[in-house]
């Protein structure tokens, strides 16, 4: 996984589908869906642990980009 699609289309195999309108909410949203497989042992580390730092980035990222707003 390199991108955020790539992490929607991973969650998209788990039946999950997310989309509020509002991106970071939509990226806080699948860090915790990522967090629940992760527990539920249904992910790897790896995975685990790459998503995340991918989708913390874009958040970071997308804040950053509303407060020069």
């Amino acid at each position: 996984m390199k991108t955020v699609y790539e992490i929607q289309q991973f969650l998209k195999q788990f039946g999950t589908i997310i989309y509020i309108g509002d991106r970071v909410s939509d990226l806080e949203l699948m860090e915790t869906e990522l967090k629940e497989l992760y527990q539920s042992q249904l992910i790897e580390t790896r995975e685990f642990q790459t998503a995340l730092l991918i989708i913390r980035h874009e958040i970071q990222f997308q804040k950053e980009k509303n407060k020069d707003r």
